[in-house]
């Protein structure tokens, strides 16, 4: 090796494996606004109300004990979410947010040259963790703004490890019924596992959607996700799990960091799971507050996806009242939503259910909007 070579060497530094660079990396909702002190922050699908009051208190007892490791198999956390959703606790893997527990099971079965086939506007954690681990994402087209189950096992192959559905959907708001989930996987050969993300599930009013807890009692292949983020307020705190056939559980094990979940965030958990009126004050809002919007935004003459989550996503098809225009005018009137280019839907945009107070300041600003 020459002089010039080993000094060029030395200035290009580490190269990040092959497929690392080609990872677009998450862009989450925007949390501020130039000039304004305190907008209306609806760009997270984050609880309105916030934490419950018991968790907030854990959260401030826990503060005690943060010099020490947490319980690395969050004993305690896990016996109540296992009590609450009738579960068996071992077979319960906890993360640092869902979004760590879809990292850790691509981490255990994805190797080079393996895909995941999810839908088209599919969340994007699954894709990033994949394409982490060298392996491929095919996405099965949604022209309904819906994960279709034929359209997803068409994507399916010889090198398939994992499909992913959200249930509902993020960004679409929409769902998959009970039935079309059973279908999907019992259509889906043993070596495949079904992850079914059920982050907005105790947002859902739909009677033909069911929780798969009960399809993955006795499968082999199938993990059903939660997380504390949405219905308990506790995004800031990061808490996830997921529910897995015992030998998929004992392999994520392996590798899952010992303390990947905090001190109070285990704590704050715990109670909130146990706070029965937050959890419905939370949901009273959603359903409320859902529909009104929808029927509101609707009458401006923009068109609103049905949504089973705590959002609603808002289509801008006019040349002129497009969705950048849109969301450039609520920005000015202090409101933050989420636009969903990186989703492929550069048209639309993704607003939360708010209080009372936001809900009716975003349908003024849409109101002001549709008459320019």
């Amino acid at each position: 090796m020459t002089d010039d070579t080993t000094a060029a060497s030395a200035l290009r530094g580490p190269i990040a494996k092959p497929g690392i660079l080609d990872i677009a990396p998450y862009v989450g909702g925007k949390s501020a606004i130039a000039g304004i002190t305190e907008p209306m922050k609806l760009s997270s699908n984050e609880n309105a109300l916030g934490a419950g009051e018991k968790a907030r208190e854990a959260y401030a007892a826990a503060m005690a004990n943060i010099h020490l490791y947490p319980d690395g198999r969050a004993t305690k956390l896990r016996a109540a979410v296992a009590e609450h959703h009738e579960l068996e606790p071992e077979r319960l893997i906890f993360g640092n947010g869902s979004d760590e527990v879809f990292a850790l099971l691509n981490q255990t079965y994805l190797t080079a040259g393996d895909n995941i086939v999810t839908g088209q506007y599919g969340f994007l954690a699954y894709r990033i963790s994949a394409k982490a681990n060298q392996a491929e994402v095919k996405l099965a087209p949604e022209p309904g703004y819906k994960a279709e189950v034929d359209a997803l096992l068409e994507q399916v192959d010889e090198r398939t490890r994992f499909v992913y559905v959200s249930n509902p959907s993020n960004p679409t708001g929409s769902y998959n019924s009970g039935e079309e989930i059973r279908r999907l996987h019992a259509a889906l050969p043993s070596s495949i596992l079904l992850v079914v993300d059920e982050a907005y599930a105790e947002f859902v009013v739909e009677p033909d959607w069911e929780t798969a807890f009960p399809l993955a009692r006795d499968a082999a292949n199938l993990v059903v996700t939660r997380t504390f983020s949405k219905i308990h307020g506790l995004g800031g705190l990061r808490i996830g799990f997921g529910y897995a056939p015992l030998a998929v559980a004992e392999a994520v094990d392996r590798i899952r960091l010992p303390f990947n979940v905090s001190v109070p965030g285990l704590e704050a958990a715990t109670a909130a799971l146990g706070d029965e009126a937050h959890q419905k004050a939370s949901r009273d809002l959603v359903q409320t507050w859902r529909p009104r919007l929808t029927q509101a935004i609707r009458g401006f003459g923009f068109e609103v996806m049905p949504s089973a989550g705590n959002f609603v996503m808002v289509r801008f098809p006019d040349e002129a009242r497009n969705a950048t225009a849109a969301n450039d005018y609520l920005n000015g009137k202090g409101i933050i939503v989420r636009a969903v280019g990186g989703y492929g839907l550069p048209d639309c945009l993704r607003i939360t259910i708010g209080t009372e107070d936001q809900n009716r300041a975003v349908i003024d600003a849409l109101s002001e909007f549709a008459a320019r």
